[in-house]
Parts: C-alpha cells; structure tokens; sequence
C-alpha cells in the first residue's frame, strides 16, 4: 500500500511533473503569434479537408512573417549555394554558376571535413564570420570584427543568449529589469517570463506614428527602479508590430538615455531590408553609435539580424547572428562559455546568412537575376504596405498608422461597447474576441493586439503583408465585409 501511495505521489499521480509542480515561469510564458486562434486555424484548416462546409475555401495564415508559407519564391541563388554545399557532388555539374560554386567551395572549405554535417566552432563557422563582418563594415563606414559575430539559430536565439547574461540570478528587487516596447514582439515578453526578470515596459506613441519618446524612457524606467535592477533596453527596428522606421535623430536619443541609465542595448534589426515608406531610412545602431564619437562608442551594443526576413524569407533555415561589441574580456570569455552548451548553430542557416552577406556582385554571372529577384520581393511588399494601409484607414471604426517597414500592420480597432460586453461574457480579451470571430467568418488568421500588450482601454490586432497582392486585395475585401457586419451586429 505505501508502495502505490509512494508511486503515485501526494497528488494521486505517478508523474513528476503536473500542472502543480510545473516551472512556474513556463506557465507565465505567453507566445502570441501561435497562440490559441492559431491553433484553432490549424484545426479549422483540417475540419476543411476532411470535407466541412465553411464560408471560405482557405485559411489565410496572416499571423505570423513565414514569407515562403504565404507563397515568396526562393531566391535561387541562396538555393543553389545551399544545395551545394548539401550535395558538394553537384559542384561538378554545369547547371549551376561559377559564382554560386565560388561561395559553396569558401564556406565547405570553412567546414570541418569540408562538409556542413560538422559541428561548427560555437561562435560559428569562420569564414562566414569574416563574411558578416566585411557586409557590416560596408554598410556601415566602421570596421566589424568577426570575432564579435556570433551566429545564432535565427536571432531569436542569439536574443536569449544575451538576456541570459544579463540576469542577475536574485529576485525582489535586485531581478534584473529589461526595457521592452510596447506593443512588443512577444519573444521578449516569453523570454522575460521563463528568466524570471522584470519587464520594464514603454509605451511607442500611436499618436506620433509608434514614436519612441525618451521622456517616455524615463518614466518607464524611474517607476521600475524600486522594484528592480534594470540592466538593458530592447529596441526592434524597423518595428514589429508596429511597422515605424527609427529616424537618426531619435536613435541617437536613445543612445543618450542608455548612456546615462548604463543600460546594455539590444538592438533588434532583423528587418533592415524591409523599408518601405517615402523619407524612411535604416539606420543601424552601431553606426550611430560610431558616429557620435568616444563619449559613446564604448558603449556594449547586441545588434541582431536573421536570414527569416528581409528579401530572402528562409525561416526554415534558422539562421541569424549577433554583434556584440565593447564586452568587457572577461564577460566576453564568459559569453562563449555559455553558448559553447549548444555546440553549435545549423551549418546551412550559417551558410544562407554568409550569402545574404556576400551576394553575387556586379559582372558575376547570377547578378543581374539575383539583384531583380531581391527589387521584386522588396517592391512588392511596398505596394502591399501601401495597400494595406490606406485600406484600413477607408475602412470605418479602425485607424492604421503606415506601414514605413517590417512585415505587419498594426491598426487600431473601435469596438462597440456590446462587443466588449460579450467578449467579457465569453472569457475573452475585446480584440481576441473580434479575431475569433475573423478568423471563423472568413478564415483570415491574425493576431490580437492584446498578445504584444497595448495600451489599457485600445484594441488592435496583427496581421501581415506577406500574402501574393492578389491574396491580400482579397482579403482585405472579405475583411471589410466581416468589419461592417461585425459591428452592425454590435452596434
């Protein structure tokens, strides 16, 4: 009898883990863009091919940037350097460019056995180190160093690694506190959550386009201070959700406020190819920061970027890396400690960001196809952000900031009071219950703005401008046919 009691614990069950004894911050952890409406879009998508009946053929998966799962093409010349580098037996065969076969033989001959099966150094394979760092002194006008690249399994988790070094390993007071827009990509609110620090949250203005105010700053982080030790800012440009493109002015603001709180800037890049509105630029943060002299350019700077976005969409690759400047030796030592636990990132996610980073260059073979098929992606997701915008704002009861750059629009939706009091009714937040409608009316899946946090009292929701333009022109029609109903219906 005490055996049985024994097996099957105080609870009445024999597993170690429950929903009782479960890493609490796990349960805090919250991942918006495949959150529960996507997991019903999912179910909705196989109730349809089992042969339900549904007012849509489709659904259309507008809640999160999968680029080639929306229909982009892949851009051939990162395939074909991918696949020989795969199958180095096709470098033999007339079928692909001498360029594309350069690039294959540098990275294989970086790989230990001359092949991507190998592990990789933690940091990465060095001649795509070396890559990154002449792409980025390009850009830039300043010397990168490959030793401060370090490649990362997407950016997402070249992210983490860097919020785990900044935990203090304390709690109360002395949590560390990370600086987090608002509305925010969810991967830093998750990330916060499971490290068990303390999220220091700012507000982007809607008003002034998603601006980010440093007296905003300062509020945020003077209420913070009692309750933490805050230790870093996080800034995504181009946004996400939000789609605003940082001026230069205001990243060199930024820079002031990190420099006087002694905050570590993780800047957040990954969609530095994605600009699309007239008078908007990018512009990195280490360049600024270089530019503003040696009052501020030994300042420790995590700057990210990933090969799932921008022209090329391979996130199914999973490759990103990290700058990571002016670390102090012996935390940089520290750092690759950490990271060594994971042995390495995939050999072919490093292997399509050492072509994003050094692409065929002009008189090379694949150039010219290359560079049309780069301005093609680009150019159609600007008549789409375009599009998006200017729909939503004709649209009554929704009001949509432009879309300068990222993959999203982010508007703002009025609801009646009677939405809200059946929302209420049925459990759920106002905005998550306007996408459950959305997405069982018409099959659009999208986010709830309530999933990147927003300011009390305002309703939103996500969605992006990946589909081809034909798609979208559709969707947005269905859309402001449910919108009108839907508010007939609650008015």
């Amino acid at each position: 009898m005490q055996h049985q009691i024994d097996k099957m614990g105080s609870h009445g069950t024999d597993k170690v883990l429950t929903l009782e004894t479960l890493n609490p911050n796990v349960k805090l952890m919250e991942y918006a863009v495949r959150g529960p409406i996507v997991a019903r879009a999912n179910e909705i998508d196989q109730e349809i091919k089992n042969g339900a009946q549904k007012p849509f053929e489709k659904v259309v998966k507008a809640n999160i940037g999968d680029c080639h799962a929306t229909g982009q093409k892949p851009i051939k010349f990162i395939r074909q350097v991918l696949a020989l580098c795969t199958y180095p037996d096709l470098l033999d065969s007339k079928d692909f460019p001498e360029d594309a076969k350069s690039r294959a033989r540098r990275i294989l001959g970086g790989c230990r056995g001359a092949s991507i099966g190998s592990y990789s150094d933690s940091a990465g394979v060095a001649v795509i180190r070396q890559d990154i760092a002449a792409y980025i002194t390009q850009r830039d006008g300043f010397p990168s160093s490959p030793d401060d690249i370090i490649m990362s399994t997407g950016a997402s988790d070249g992210i983490k690694s860097i919020l785990t070094l900044l935990l203090t390993g304390k709690g109360g007071k002395d949590q560390a506190g990370i600086m987090i827009p608002v509305p925010q990509y969810p991967l830093y609110s998750a990330a916060i959550a499971e490290y068990s620090a303390y999220p220091i949250k700012y507000y982007l203005d809607e008003e002034k386009h998603w601006g980010l105010e440093v007296d905003e700053l300062r509020r945020a982080i003077a209420e913070a201070k009692p309750h933490c030790k805050p230790r870093a800012i996080v800034i995504i440009n181009p946004g996400n959700p939000t789609g605003q493109v940082l001026t230069k002015a205001n990243i060199q603001a930024v820079i002031r406020f990190a420099k006087e709180e002694k905050l570590f800037i993780l800047a957040d890049e990954v969609y530095q190819h994605n600009v699309y509105a007239q008078g908007s630029e990018f512009f990195s943060f280490k360049k600024v920061l270089m530019e503003m002299g040696p009052e501020y350019n030994t300042m420790e700077l995590a700057s990210f970027m990933s090969a799932s976005k921008g022209f090329m969409g391979e996130c199914g690759y999973r490759g990103g890396y990290a700058e990571v400047i002016n670390l102090d030796p012996e935390v940089r030592t520290q750092y690759l400690k950490s990271i060594s636990a994971k042995l390495c990132p995939p050999i072919s996610g490093q292997a399509v960001m050492d072509v994003v980073a050094n692409p065929p260059g002009q008189g090379e073979p694949s150039y010219e196809l290359f560079i049309k098929e780069k301005e093609d992606v680009l150019s159609q997701l600007k008549k789409k952000a375009r599009l998006v915008t200017d729909t939503f704002n004709s649209i009554e009861g929704i009001k949509c900031n432009e879309v300068q750059g990222a993959m999203y629009a982010f508007p703002q939706i009025f609801l009646p009071p009677k939405a809200v009091e059946e929302a209420k009714k049925n459990n759920k937040a106002p905005d998550a219950f306007y996408c459950f409608s959305l997405l069982e009316e018409t099959g659009i899946c999208t986010v709830p703005g309530s999933g990147f946090a927003q300011r009390d009292g305002t309703y939103h929701f996500r969605t992006t401008i990946l589909p081809p333009l034909e798609e979208i022109e559709r969707v947005l029609k269905h859309f402001r046919t449910f919108h009108h109903q839907f508010l007939e219906k609650y008015k």
